[in-house]
C-alpha cells in the first residue's frame, strides 16, 4: 500500500488544526467499522498504525464487528451515550431521524465529497440534505459451477421455470449436491427478498416511493423461494447459513448456483478453493432480470464535536479516500468503488471489475433513505423465516404492511 508520509500533516493545516499539539491533548476518534471479510480487520489495523503516525495530533481506534452483531453493538453504545464518532454500516435513516447524525458536508471536506458518485450519495439524501457516503458496494449476479451443470445436462436457468427444471435435474444427477443455495439469515434475508420480488415486478415500494409489501408479486415471489426449500433443491438452513457459508459451500463444489456479490471471486480464491464458475444474470419471472445493488456508508455522530475535531474527522476521510489507498481498500475484499477516481483504478488494476462497475450503476437499490428501513429490513427476514417454519406469507406480509405503514 503506498504510503504518503505527509499528507496527514498538510490535511491538518488545511482543516485548521493547531499543530505542535501535545501527546496530552490528541484528539481521539472511535471508529466502528463493519467486518467484510477475512481481510478486513487487518487492513484496519494497518490503516489506524499508518494514519495515527502520519496524524500525530489525532488518536484514531477503529473497532472493527461482525455484520451479525454490529446493529446489537451500535444500538447498544447508543442507548449508553458512547455513540461512536463515525461508523461503518448500511444503515442510516433511523439514525438521521433520532436526530443522531451530522450532514454529510459537515464533516467531509470538498474535495473529497466531490469524488463521490452522485447516484450514491442520492441513497443517502433525505429532504435534500446528504447524512451518509458511500463507504464502498456490490452487486448480485448469478454464479454458477460450470462442472455440475454439464455433468447434469442444464442450461444456466434465466426464469424461474428454468431454475426449478434445472434444480430438479441437478438433484437426480447427484443427491449431495445443492443445486440452489438461499440465504434468509439476519445477514442477507433482505437481500433475498430483493431478488426474488425485484424479478416478480414487485419490491420493497411501489411506483410512488411507499412501502408495498404485501403485494401480490410479493407474495407469489417468497411463496416460490420457500418453495424451493421445501422441495430439497436448496441449502438444508437458508434461516442460518449465512452468505459466507454457502460461498464456502459453492466454493467447495457443494452448492451448484448462488446468487453472490461481486467479491466472490476473491472470497473463493483466499480460501483456498478451485472450482470452475461462470456468471449470468440473476434468473426472473417479470422477463427483465434485476441486479441488487448493495451500498454500505460511512456517518458521523452528532456527538458536539469541537472545531479541532471535526477537522481531525476530515482528515480521516481525506486519508481514507485518498484514491491509491481507497482503491486498495475496494480491492481487499473485491468490492466496488463508490467514487470517480477509485472506479478507474479498480477498472485499471483488474479488467473483470470493469463490467461490474456499469452493473452497479444499473442496480436496485434498498430504500435505505426511509426512516422505516430498518425495521423492514428485519421484518421481511423474520417473515422469511417464518415463512420456512409453515406460516403463511400472505398473512405474515399483511401484518408487515400493516405494521410499518400504520395501517
Amino acid at each position: 500500500m503506498k504510503k504518503l508520509v505527509t499528507f496527514g500533516l498538510a490535511a491538518l493545516m488545511a482543516c485548521g488544526m493547531v499543530m505542535g499539539v501535545s501527546a496530552e491533548e490528541k484528539v481521539d476518534l472511535q471508529v466502528i467499522a463493519a467486518q467484510y471479510g477475512q481481510n478486513t480487520a487487518d487492513w484496519w489495523a494497518n490503516f489506524v498504525t499508518e494514519f495515527n503516525n502520519d496524524n500525530p495530533g489525532i488518536n484514531l481506534n477503529v473497532e472493527v464487528v461482525s455484520w451479525n452483531d454490529i446493529y446489537t453493538v451500535v444500538n447498544t453504545r447508543i442507548g449508553s451515550g458512547q455513540a461512536p464518532d463515525i461508523l461503518n454500516i448500511d444503515v442510516f435513516a433511523d439514525y438521521q431521524a433520532d436526530g443522531l447524525l451530522l450532514p454529510a458536508k459537515d464533516y467531509v471536506s470538498e474535495e473529497t465529497y466531490a469524488k463521490m458518485y452522485e447516484s450514491f450519495l442520492a441513497q443517502s439524501d433525505i429532504d435534500g440534505t446528504v447524512w451518509a457516503i458511500p463507504d464502498l458496494a456490490s452487486a448480485r449476479a448469478l454464479y454458477y459451477n460450470v462442472d455440475i451443470l454439464e455433468a447434469a445436462g442444464v442450461e444456466v436457468p434465466k426464469t424461474w421455470d428454468e431454475l426449478t427444471a434445472a434444480c430438479e435435474k441437478i438433484k437426480a444427477y447427484d443427491e449431495n449436491i445443492y443445486p440452489w443455495g438461499i440465504d434468509m439469515t439476519t445477514d442477507e434475508g433482505q437481500a433475498a427478498f430483493a431478488y426474488y420480488t425485484w424479478n416478480n415486478g414487485g419490491g420493497f415500494v411501489d411506483e410512488n416511493g411507499d412501502w408495498a409489501l404485501n403485494s401480490p408479486q410479493n407474495v407469489e415471489a417468497i411463496e416460490y423461494a420457500i418453495n424451493l426449500v421445501k422441495s430439497g433443491y436448496t441449502n438444508s438452513d437458508p434461516a442460518n447459513d449465512t452468505r459466507y457459508d454457502l460461498q464456502d459451500m459453492f466454493g467447495a463444489g457443494q452448492i451448484a448456483m448462488v446468487i453472490a456479490p461481486n467479491s466472490l471471486p476473491t472470497y473463493v480464491a483466499e480460501g483456498g478453493y478451485s472450482v470452475n464458475y461462470a456468471v449470468s444474470s440473476i434468473p426472473t419471472n417479470s422477463g427483465e432480470s434485476v441486479s441488487a445493488g448493495v451500498m454500505d456508508r460511512f456517518m458521523c455522530f452528532d456527538n458536539s464535536y469541537s472545531d479541532e475535531e471535526l477537522a481531525a474527522i476530515k482528515t480521516f476521510f481525506d486519508y481514507f479516500y485518498e484514491d491509491q489507498r481507497y482503491s486498495d481498500w475496494v480491492l481487499m475484499e473485491g468490492f466496488l468503488p463508490a467514487t470517480t477516481a477509485g472506479g478507474e483504478a479498480v477498472a485499471a488494476a483488474d479488467e473483470s471489475m470493469a463490467a461490474w462497475v456499469d452493473i452497479v450503476g444499473s442496480s436496485k437499490f434498498y430504500p435505505t433513505a426511509k426512516a422505516e428501513w430498518a425495521d423492514v429490513k428485519q421484518g421481511v427476514i423474520d417473515v422469511e423465516q417464518q415463512a420456512l417454519l409453515g406460516e403463511d406469507v400472505q398473512t405474515l406480509l399483511d401484518d408487515l404492511q400493516a405494521e410499518i405503514a400504520g395501517e
